[in-house]
């Protein structure tokens, strides 16, 4: 049960095939993510370290000032 039989191979084979295969719209839309996700990880890597107040700013803006209260009944 726990190794994988012949069948779940082929479903594996199957979906590999219809995903990155054939030249048709799914194998399109699967390069245009892994091109994405690329592009992404080139910016995260080359965002500018140099500007930290950038960093503080957002982190500031996101905490609120002061705590919330809760109205007295």
């Amino acid at each position: 049960m726990g190794a994988m039989s012949l069948w779940h191979w082929l479903v594996v084979a199957a979906l590999v095939l219809v995903l990155f295969g054939g030249g048709g719209k799914i194998s399109s839309l699967m390069g245009d993510l892994g091109k994405g996700i690329t592009n992404f990880k080139k910016g995260i890597a080359e965002a500018d370290p140099a500007k930290p107040e950038q960093v503080t700013a957002v982190a500031d803006a996101a905490q609120p000032s002061q705590p919330a209260t809760l109205p007295k009944a």
